[in-house]
């Protein structure tokens, strides 16, 4: 008996239809555009933000709803219109290119068998891959709404990593929400793409340690020392408020990434090896405030503007020493990057090793186990909103299935409270610590009031 309740209670999805919107106004022509040094090495691999809503009070249909996103959509494309374009190779250069040619975006419709209050929002193995998300390379900006059978609905944005970073998805979402709800544009996007080389280009040694040139042979066969655990985490506004009070114990006052960093760095070190020394973490940095001198200059490039800080400590350290000394590692690490000299460095030494693929030595799983935490506050949430309302959650996923290190996305909750979601690829052990840990809330229905 409880095996067939289990069968008839699985979560499915059923597809409906598919469709191509294009820009409402194309380009006269269709142009390419050069991806800059930094796209190169950002890759080309499917970033997908998630995102849930109430059934409109409304009570406009599923079939409206579509409707009403799309055309909005169009909208918003011939302002972003690279979006809307295909990423082919240059055949001159053998590296990718943007062709802005109003190929389109996809729209996959798709239908729920659950109430959003049944859905696991924990174990995200179990309910997203090909069913809230899914994927078809042609398009470079695909989106699935799914909706519910309460009436709610899920949106799935997937974009490919060459179009840009968490900063210029951000910036597409925020203006797509303008458009859908008649207000002014807060964002005229910057497609330039003008980060190039200096002449001749140099940098700085240490970077050879931290990046590599691979090939695709590499990737494919890099150790994935078993991460492969997806889940979501609610985080409290009070712990975060009190992970910085024990990180700025010593008068130093910290910020909340650094504090939750250095807490979780010291749960992560309890997880692995034991004989090994040593362990890396790392953080994701956008570099669009630290190019040129006014540091507003560049905050409408859509692009990839993103590099890696890594911070390394003994494990005897970390298991020893108090939150507020391993936030000084953190801040050290995290500071060592935050510099325009970095990002030039970084360009030329993209511009020393193209063409082909290049990764950080630690994604690539060659430094041993690794979290890298991406820090998205300032990515909009609350702030997606279609004329229908405000999500009632807002997160990252990625369908990618090899990765060397572990990684942890933050952002700020839907709410506005002050609480963050985490999402989270971990190995078994790790997950296993943040179980029994009461600061990672295992997301459910209940957190978001469903």
């Amino acid at each position: 008996m409880p095996d067939i309740i289990k069968e008839v209670e699985k979560f499915e999805v059923t597809f409906s239809r598919k469709s191509v919107v294009k820009a409402m106004n194309p380009l006269p022509e269709p142009i390419s555009i050069t991806l800059s040094n930094l796209d190169l090495l950002s890759g080309r691999f499917p970033i997908t933000y998630l995102y849930f809503y109430r059934k409109p009070k409304l009570g406009d249909n599923f079939r409206d709803l579509v409707e009403a996103l799309k055309n909005s959509l169009a909208q918003t494309l011939e302002y972003y219109y690279p979006f809307a374009g295909q990423i082919v190779v240059n055949p001159k250069t053998s590296e990718p290119q943007i062709t802005c040619d109003n190929n389109g975006a996809l729209v996959i419709e798709a239908h729920a068998n659950f109430p959003l209050k049944k859905f696991d929002f924990y174990n995200l193995n179990e309910t997203i891959q090909e069913k809230l998300v899914s994927f078809q390379p042609d398009f470079p900006l695909q989106i699935q709404i799914t909706e519910f059978t309460c009436g709610s609905t899920s949106i799935a944005f997937t974009f490919d990593h060459a179009l840009g970073d968490a900063s210029a998805f951000g910036r597409f979402l925020s203006s797509w929400s303008e458009i859908a709800q008649n207000k002014p544009l807060s964002c005229l996007p910057d497609h330039t793409r003008q980060l190039r080389p200096r002449l001749p280009p140099k940098y700085h040694p240490s970077l050879d340690q931290t990046f590599i040139k691979c090939t695709i042979e590499e990737i494919r066969n890099m150790p994935m020392n078993h991460i492969t655990l997806k889940r979501l985490y609610h985080v409290n506004a009070s712990s975060i408020d009190m992970l910085q009070k024990l990180a700025s114990a010593d008068g130093k006052k910290r910020t909340k990434i650094e504090a939750f960093s250095a807490y979780v760095w010291k749960k992560m070190v309890g997880t692995i090896d034991q004989n090994l020394e040593k362990c890396k973490m790392g953080w994701l940095i956008d570099g669009r405030e630290r190019m040129g001198r006014d540091k507003s200059s560049m905050s409408n490039y859509i692009g990839n503007v993103i590099s890696l800080a890594f911070g390394e400590a003994s494990i005897q350290e970390l298991k020893e020493a108090p939150i507020s000394n391993v936030a000084n590692i953190v801040h050290e690490a995290i500071s060592g990057v935050t510099n325009e000299a970095h990002f030039l460095d970084l360009i030329d030494w993209v511009e020393c090793h193209r063409p082909g693929l290049m990764l950080g030595k630690a994604v690539l799983g060659q430094q041993g186990p690794t979290l890298v935490l991406s820090s998205g506050r300032r990515f909009p949430v609350s702030q997606v909103d279609f004329g229908f309302g405000s999500p009632l959650l807002g997160t990252v996923y990625t369908s990618i299935e090899r990765s060397g290190v572990g990684y942890i996305n933050q952002r700020q909750s839907a709410s506005d409270d002050g609480s963050w979601t985490l999402s989270a690829i971990l190995w078994p052990e790790l997950a296993a610590a943040l179980e029994t840990d009461p600061i990672f809330q295992p997301m459910s229905a209940s957190h978001l009031q469903v």
